[in-house]
């Protein structure tokens, strides 16, 4: 399994607005030269992001805002919000096994039970983390390099 790259975009989108919402409009022009990419595929994860009703959009210069604190905003809400198969089960079953043979006849019910597990567990981790603690990571490390003179 891999994830897309919209979920880290997501994440630096979101803290870029944080940290610099304040004294600048967050167009997707703004967030495209922050995170190297292109403004249309900003506007694409921007639409996904107010969709799911983490980040009001006004149109034109307006920008973004967030609708609320990044602590509140898990990894699991930017998951379901930006990758497009996020509601699918994780894993996917080969459609076919052979009913006559033991291994297939039997895998679904063997192998079932442990994947969904899996999934289970990956969405509770993603729900444990949230995007304030990159906007304290990214804190931490404009601190460090104040304190080093860069």
């Amino acid at each position: 399994m891999q994830i897309s790259t919209k979920f880290t975009i997501a994440v630096h989108m979101l803290v870029a607005a944080e940290v610099f919402g304040k004294g600048e409009k967050i167009t997707s022009q703004f967030l495209a030269a922050s995170i190297g990419s292109n403004p249309v595929i900003v506007r694409n994860i921007m639409l996904q992001l107010q969709d799911a009703g983490i980040i009001e959009v006004k149109r034109g210069p307006g920008g973004i805002t967030l609708t609320r604190p990044l602590s509140e905003i898990t990894f699991l809400d930017l998951y379901k919000a930006v990758e497009t198969n996020s509601e699918e089960d994780l894993f996917r079953f080969h459609e076919n096994p052979n009913p006559n043979c033991p291994v297939g006849k039997n895998i679904h019910k063997a192998l079932d039970r442990s994947l969904q597990e899996i999934q289970h567990d990956f969405e509770q981790d993603l729900a444990s983390h949230n995007v304030g603690e990159v906007y304290d990571g990214i804190e931490k490390e404009l601190k460090k390099g104040k304190r080093k003179g860069k």
